[in-house]
């Protein structure tokens, strides 16, 4: 736990630093692109605002991951780091569009730009970035939230270098039109890095399997135990970017039903070993229940017509848990 809680403060202090860098940023890039009619500065300063929506959510996030768990929230607010990657690639994905509309406006009625106040803003805002990712870099590979934001400031850069390459070639040749064409070019960059962030965030709303994890072999890794006759009715989701959740019903051969604990403890050290799965619920039977399938569907809880011996038989198959309950939640 007092590793976490130095990972936290670490990634804290760096969103901070990251934050305040983009703040001013924004600020430049906005006056800046009003000031010298600019729509390359304005879809860059789009880009740094997102950037910053980006970093303040992944700062809220881990305050709200801190918080802990409740009667009604029995995971804490752990979920609240995807749910705001969610909104950010959401909002994001709405700015390119708003960008790439104004953009298509500009290529029929181009407009002139100061490029020498653009071309140093940019420049600018280039430097900022730069010093934000390299801060945010260490963290990008262990936390979805600081990887979106990590994706944001190096997408922003990328902009930035672009606008600067822009400034430069209008200030020589005074071709506006490019301030256009830079402008949907950013609008590309921001399109790409939101529908990542969508989709990644979307997969674990959804509770899919972790990315690269396999639930066959996962469960072939699990019956491989000394003890274990089968292992069915399993499910593998992520909480948040740390924490890996499994649950799944072990069939334990009869001859080590004494040692039916120790079995279980060896697959729960086995899962954390080999995929960092922290939070795990084993449920342990016997073999009448074998049959049933490694992932196994949901139903719904029977209408009120259904009989109730229906529902009876529909839920009597599995009572034998490690101490005889009855996991409802699972069938």
């Amino acid at each position: 736990m007092h590793a976490d809680s130095h990972l936290d403060r670490s990634i804290t202090g760096r969103l901070k630093y990251a934050i305040a860098l983009t703040a001013l940023t924004l600020v430049a890039e906005i006056v800046g692109g009003i000031w010298t009619n600019s729509l390359a500065l304005l879809s860059d300063a789009a880009h740094v605002f997102l950037d910053l929506f980006a970093l303040v959510l992944s700062l809220a996030a881990i305050k709200l991951a801190s918080y802990p768990a409740s009667d009604t929230k029995t995971f804490g607010w752990h979920r609240a780091e995807v749910f705001a990657s969610f909104i950010n690639g959401a909002t994001v994905f709405l700015m390119a569009l708003g960008i790439f509309y104004e953009a298509v406006g500009r290529l029929m009625n181009p407009e002139a730009v100061k490029s020498l106040p653009m071309l140093l803003i940019a420049t600018l805002g280039l430097v900022m970035n730069l010093i934000s990712a390299t801060a945010l870099h260490g963290h990008s590979h262990d936390d979805l939230n600081v990887r979106s934001a990590f994706l944001h400031v190096v997408g922003d850069a990328a902009a930035s270098v672009g606008v600067i390459v822009g400034g430069l070639i209008m200030y020589f040749t005074g071709w506006y039109v490019l301030d256009a064409l830079i402008s949907i070019g950013i609008g590309c960059v921001i399109f790409a890095g939101s529908w990542r962030v969508l989709r990644e965030a979307a997969h674990i709303l959804l509770e899919g399997v972790p990315r690269g994890m396999s639930t066959q072999q996962v469960a072939n890794e699990m019956a491989g135990v000394e003890g274990v006759n089968a292992v069915h009715q399993m499910n593998i989701w992520t909480i948040c970017s740390h924490i890996l959740a499994l649950s799944a019903h072990v069939d334990v051969k009869p001859e080590y039903k004494g040692q039916q604990a120790e079995v279980l403890r060896q697959i729960e050290q086995l899962l954390f070993e080999r995929y960092h799965i922290t939070h795990t619920t084993l449920q342990a039977e016997c073999t009448r229940c074998v049959d049933g399938p490694v992932i196994k569907d949901l139903r719904h809880r029977p209408r009120h017509g259904q009989s109730h011996d229906d529902h009876h038989h529909a839920h009597a198959h599995c009572t034998h848990g490690p101490h005889g309950h009855h996991h409802g939640h699972s069938h």
